[in-house]
């Protein structure tokens, strides 16, 4: 049995990769992204959208579990899509802020 290395911030890191196609920065940046677990090559993800009906909902799910998927060590990934607490522009990081030009 080999013990997985895979961390939190792995995962984090990761998807840093991925983007909500209508907006030039990351899912990480843009604060939706709630929570990671990783428990022996199992990975969840907790995310949520800018807003509840966004049509890209689907797709950026999708993104999030296949960069996570192709990472070493992972077995299984679930991305679940929360709207409790809402996402607001307050969740975006410093980063966030400067590449959407709003620090």
């Amino acid at each position: 049995m080999t013990t997985s290395t895979l961390t939190k911030e792995d995962v984090l890191e990761a998807l840093h990769d991925v983007f909500d196609p209508e907006i030039p920065v990351n899912v990480v940046d843009l604060g939706l992204i709630y929570g990671v677990e990783v428990d022996d090559g199992n990975v969840d993800v907790t995310m949520t959208l800018t807003f509840a009906g966004c049509g890209m909902g689907p797709y950026i799910a999708q993104q999030a579990e296949w960069r996570i998927a192709e990472m070493e060590g992972v077995e299984d990934v679930n991305v679940e899509m929360v709207f409790d607490p809402p996402w607001t522009p307050d969740q975006i990081t410093e980063d966030g802020k400067k590449l959407l030009g709003l620090d």
